[in-house]
Order: C-alpha cells, then structure tokens, then sequence
C-alpha cells in the first residue's frame, strides 16, 4: 500500500514527537527501520516499503536541500542556467549508506514474510524540485525552461537519469526486490510534452536498472495519469501503477492495447497493473471498503495485478480502516489462484 508507513499510524506520530525532524527520520538508521516496519507488524502486509523520500539522494548529487516541516521540500539554488549545471555531481553512494544499512536490516527481519521494495523520483518530478526551488502548484519555472532553457533542461534530466539508475541498482544491490520509479507531477505534463520530457528519462532509468539487474521488476507510477497510460506502457516499466480517477478495466484494456501495438509488441509478455481503490473510501465503513477492493479485483482481471490505493494513505485515515482492507484482501481468491499480492 502507497505511503503505508507514515502520520496517519499512531505508532508514527509518537516516534515523531521524540524525532521532530523529517530529515532525522529518513537518513537514520534506526529510525528508518522501526518506521518501515510499522505497518509490518500492524496490518501484515505482502509487501514492505522503505520508509525514505524520493529526494533524500538529491544531497549525494550535489543540490542540498531542506525539509521545512511546514512549506515542505526547499532547495535554495534552484537550478535553472548553465553555471548551475556545474555544481551537480554523481551520486556519491557513500553518503547514502544508511539507505544500504536499513534496507539490509529489513530484508533480515521480513525474509520469507513480505517483499522487500524500494523507490526512486523519476527524472522530471525530481527536476520540478531542483527547478522550482521546492513544491509548486503551477510549475511555470520548469515549464517555461521547456522553452527559454531547454538545453540546461534536458542536460539537468539526463544527469538525474543517470544518477537516479546507479541509486536504484544500490537499493536492488542492498536487498530490494522490486523497484517503483514514481513520476509524481509526470500528470502536469501536456502528453506530447510527456513524451518528450519526461518518458525518455524514464526508459533511460529502467534500461540502465534492467542491464544491471535484468530480473527485477519495475513499477511505473504517475500522479494524474489518464492522458499517459498508454505512454507508460512502453517504457520497460513491468507493471503499470494506475490512479484512482481512472477506471481500472478502462486502464487494463489501454495498456493492453498500447504494449500489443508496439514494435514486438505481440511477442512481449502482458504486463501488469497496481491499484487503484480510491484512498478516501478507508474513511467509509467496512461495507462501502470491500465493495470498492471487489469492484477493483473485478475490472483488473484475474491475472497480474498488485491490489493497492490509487494513490498514498491519506493522513487522519483510521488504522482500522487500513487493517480491514488488507484483511479483506487476503481473503479474496480466484476460482483457480489467489488475488496478486497486495501492496507494492
């Protein structure tokens, strides 16, 4: 389940008060472990995600950045000319040891439970942060660079690419088992300028993950991904994350569809898909929450998907809520195999 670890867990908001600073709960050891492994031993789930942040590598390539507990993510040299480009450096590995050391620990403590699964920024959300200066609603700095910097752009891209690859295989390298790549602000993006600016970043990324790690799998997801199912399918992505705002059958036949039309396309194996219940149905009763896991269970079909939120938990949803899909989902069989797991 997106973001199961996190403040809506009691557990959480306790750890929190003795650890007020996000930045301490991510980059310690640890730390990093008792908060991954929360929802672990709460709800039991098939699948444990590291408890980290699509931007805690970004200090290890050279653009320092702060959590400011109420503004959010904030680097104070954005990045948006030439000379700025020259302060970037390759992911410096050693600086993100407590990545490696809590990755190691979990994969101990969860061996033969649950999978153990991390996670990467993809390309253009991180460069939304880099450009940007920190969280945005109208992304007009990185938009505008498509057009006035595109050069600085695209060279600020691919040096994410590249970085972003070499910390997705040191993540595989310490014990993930699967790997999801999340294009959180992808959705922002007119299609065409997806195509463009952000999907060959991310093929750029899986293929240099894929060629170090050829059989690990990779899920794709993108915030507000209507209008790019059918781009996320030929990305090399091996399953497909897909919101809530879409209908999972609708999504099933698209991505189908886009992967059979593609060059050896019939030759390719079906992929996958995760999610997509609507995550305020968890602040329903239990009635109107297994009706919503059925519905979904229903239209994705009786192979090859990930049962999950469309989207992270949100913050105030009740615990019980969150057992009580889980539980549900266990529950669930097919005539002649169980449903696919339930969290990634």
């Amino acid at each position: 389940m997106m973001r199961q670890a996190g403040r809506y867990m009691a557990a959480y908001q306790q750890l929190s008060k003795r650890h007020p600073s996000f930045r301490e709960r991510s980059e310690t050891t640890d730390l990093i472990v008792e908060i991954t492994l929360q929802p672990w031993r709460a709800f039991g789930p098939d699948g444990v995600i590291l408890f980290s942040d699509i931007l805690t590598p970004l200090d290890a390539m050279g653009i320092p950045f702060e959590i400011d507990e109420n503004k959010g993510p904030v680097i104070d040299s954005p990045i948006r000319t030439t000379e700025a480009l020259k302060a970037l450096t390759p992911v410096q590995l050693d600086k993100l040891h407590f990545v490696d050391d809590s990755l190691r620990q979990i994969r101990k403590e969860i061996e033969g439970t649950a999978a153990l699964l991390g996670f990467v920024g993809a390309p253009w959300t991180l460069a939304t942060y880099c450009v940007e200066g920190g969280t945005t609603r109208t992304y007009t700095k990185i938009k505008g660079m498509i057009h006035s910097a595109p050069d600085v752009l695209r060279a600020l891209l691919q040096h994410l690419a590249n970085e972003i690859a070499t910390y997705a295989a040191f993540q595989v390298d310490a014990g993930a088992q699967c790997i999801q790549v999340f294009d959180s602000w992808g959705g922002q993006l007119p299609p065409d300028q997806w195509d463009e600016w952000a999907k060959p970043y991310i093929i750029e990324v899986i293929s240099q993950l894929k060629k170090k790690h050829p059989t690990v799998p990779v899920v794709l997801y993108a915030n507000g991904s209507g209008g790019l199912m059918e781009r996320m399918a030929t990305t090399g992505a091996d399953v497909i994350g897909v919101d809530w705002t879409i209908d999972m059958a609708d999504a099933r036949a698209r991505i189908d569809g886009a992967l059979k039309a593609s060059p050896g396309g019939s030759e390719k194996p079906r992929l996958s898909v995760q999610g997509n219940v609507d995550p305020a149905v968890l602040f329903a009763s239990k009635d109107a929450i297994t009706d919503a896991i059925n519905r979904c269970v229903a239209k994705a079909g009786s192979r090859g998907h990930i049962l999950n939120l469309g989207h992270g938990v949100l913050v105030g949803t009740p615990e019980e809520s969150v057992l009580h899909f889980f539980e549900t989902t266990r529950s669930l069989k097919y005539a002649e195999q169980p449903v696919a797991a339930n969290v990634a």
